[in-house]
């Protein structure tokens, strides 16, 4: 165990499951005292539960990040008391995905869509960043998507909220990053972890990519610790595509 985010703490949103899952898992593998975030309390106790039966350190905070500045900004006290009064790394990780075409989709969608995966993100930043600040330093990571620089012909409004954070994640890093907060984000490809026997749609979107596969969530967890670590310090406002060249490189068709 090489111990890269010792003595840091973090703030994981959406961890109760698949990538967020991950990434709470790896942070804390290498040191750091994590507060696991998401809506269901069972799947966050068992998160917690896995983490500290391996030696690490986690705590569940629930929170319904719904887009308001109210539920962001009492998510962000919450975590920076159970972790000791302040977060060094937090992952913008929670976020929600209709994958309707537009004509399909309805002005509560597209509202519910934009205040989760925008909104939300947006105010717990807003929270957490200048106490970063105040203590010297930390690291901001968003979750892009690789489909908001590659077209498909289904989910638009996702896309476009994906867009969105990737915009802010530069933005944010001109903004904090010469007071000490470096913000980037990473873009995951097709990420699943299908059940044994099962052949997921998703793998038709990776056929004939460099790759050739789906994702596990263990690949974006890697890329989070090293923004999350000292590595990266000269990283800045960058989106790092974990997507096995989905985005890089003409797909193929077989």
């Amino acid at each position: 165990m090489s111990m890269r985010l010792e003595s840091k703490t973090a703030l994981v949103t959406g961890a109760t499951s698949n990538i967020g899952r991950a990434i709470a898992e790896a942070f804390a593998a290498e040191g750091a005292h994590v507060v696991v975030s998401g809506r269901n309390v069972e799947r966050g106790k068992e998160v917690v539960d896995r983490i500290r039966a391996r030696g690490g350190r986690a705590d569940f905070v629930q929170a319904d990040l719904d887009g308001s500045a109210t539920a962001s900004e009492a998510l962000a006290r919450e975590a920076t008391r159970v972790l000791g009064g302040r977060i060094d790394v937090l992952v913008n990780n929670a976020g929600i995905y209709p994958g309707d075409t537009t004509a399909a989709t309805d002005e509560k969608t597209f509202d519910q869509v934009y205040a989760v995966n925008v909104k939300a993100p947006f105010f717990l930043t807003a929270a957490v960043a200048p106490a970063m600040v105040a203590a010297g330093g930390g690291s901001i990571i968003n979750l892009g998507s690789w489909i908001a620089r590659l077209g498909i012909p289904v989910g638009a409004l996702y896309s476009s909220t994906k867009g969105a954070v990737e915009t802010l994640t530069r933005a944010w890093a001109a903004e904090f990053g010469p007071q000490g907060v470096r913000v980037n984000a990473i873009s995951p490809g097709v990420v699943l972890t299908p059940a044994p026997g099962e052949v997921h749609p998703g793998e038709v979107m990776m056929k004939g990519t460099p790759a050739g596969r789906m994702g596990t969530p263990d690949a974006i967890a890697n890329a989070a610790v090293y923004l999350a670590g000292e590595e990266s310090s000269f990283v800045h406002g960058i989106v790092l595509d974990v997507d096995g060249g989905r985005t890089t490189a003409a797909v193929i068709a077989a």
